[in-house]
Protein backbone atom coordinates (compact mmCIF):
# COMPACT_ATOMS: atom_id res chain seq x y z
CA UNK A 1 0.00 0.00 0.00
CA UNK A 2 3.25 2.28 0.77
CA UNK A 3 4.29 1.82 -2.86
CA UNK A 4 1.38 3.78 -4.75
CA UNK A 5 2.03 6.81 -3.88
CA UNK A 6 5.41 6.49 -4.67
CA UNK A 7 4.38 5.09 -7.95
CA UNK A 8 1.84 8.13 -8.52
CA UNK A 9 4.62 10.91 -7.53
CA UNK A 10 7.32 9.15 -9.93
CA UNK A 11 4.65 9.14 -12.95
CA UNK A 12 3.52 12.44 -12.15
CA UNK A 13 7.52 13.98 -12.15
CA UNK A 14 7.75 12.46 -15.13
CA UNK A 15 4.92 13.22 -17.07
CA UNK A 16 5.73 16.82 -16.06
CA UNK A 17 9.47 16.36 -17.42
CA UNK A 18 8.01 14.96 -20.52
CA UNK A 19 5.43 17.86 -20.82
CA UNK A 20 8.39 20.60 -19.81
CA UNK A 21 10.63 18.93 -22.74
CA UNK A 22 7.23 18.63 -25.12
CA UNK A 23 6.72 22.61 -24.61
CA UNK A 24 10.49 24.03 -24.89
CA UNK A 25 10.77 21.87 -28.04
CA UNK A 26 7.69 23.23 -29.78
CA UNK A 27 9.55 26.97 -28.43
CA UNK A 28 12.63 26.20 -30.53
CA UNK A 29 10.87 25.48 -33.32
CA UNK A 30 8.49 28.13 -33.29
CA UNK A 31 12.28 30.56 -32.47
CA UNK A 32 13.86 29.39 -35.45
CA UNK A 33 10.96 29.18 -38.05
CA UNK A 34 10.30 33.44 -36.86
CA UNK A 35 13.75 33.71 -36.93
CA UNK A 36 14.16 32.28 -40.45
CA UNK A 37 11.32 34.50 -41.60
CA UNK A 38 12.65 37.28 -40.39
CA UNK A 39 15.99 36.80 -41.50
CA UNK A 40 15.39 36.00 -45.09
CA UNK A 41 12.28 38.84 -45.06
CA UNK A 42 14.50 40.96 -46.21
CA UNK A 43 16.29 39.28 -48.95
CA UNK A 44 19.76 39.57 -47.03
CA UNK A 45 21.31 37.99 -44.66
CA UNK A 46 23.52 39.88 -42.44
CA UNK A 47 26.11 38.23 -39.90
CA UNK A 48 24.27 39.13 -36.90
CA UNK A 49 21.30 37.09 -38.78
CA UNK A 50 23.53 33.92 -39.10
CA UNK A 51 24.74 34.06 -36.03
CA UNK A 52 21.26 34.27 -34.27
CA UNK A 53 19.85 31.52 -36.41
CA UNK A 54 23.67 29.46 -35.74
CA UNK A 55 22.73 30.05 -32.15
CA UNK A 56 19.32 28.84 -32.29
CA UNK A 57 19.96 26.01 -33.93
CA UNK A 58 22.98 25.29 -31.36
CA UNK A 59 20.13 25.27 -28.78
CA UNK A 60 17.43 23.17 -30.13
CA UNK A 61 20.24 20.49 -31.05
CA UNK A 62 21.03 21.05 -27.37
CA UNK A 63 17.31 20.64 -26.01
CA UNK A 64 17.28 17.54 -27.95
CA UNK A 65 19.92 15.84 -26.04
CA UNK A 66 18.06 16.98 -22.80
CA UNK A 67 14.67 14.34 -23.27
CA UNK A 68 14.03 13.02 -20.13
CA UNK A 69 14.01 9.10 -20.49
CA UNK A 70 12.02 6.80 -19.28
CA UNK A 71 12.67 4.39 -16.83
CA UNK A 72 9.77 2.19 -16.61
Amino acid sequence: MKDQPKSNSKEFVGNLKNGIWLFGLSSWVFGITDRSIASFADGYLSALDLTQLFTAATFFVAWLFLKPTSRV
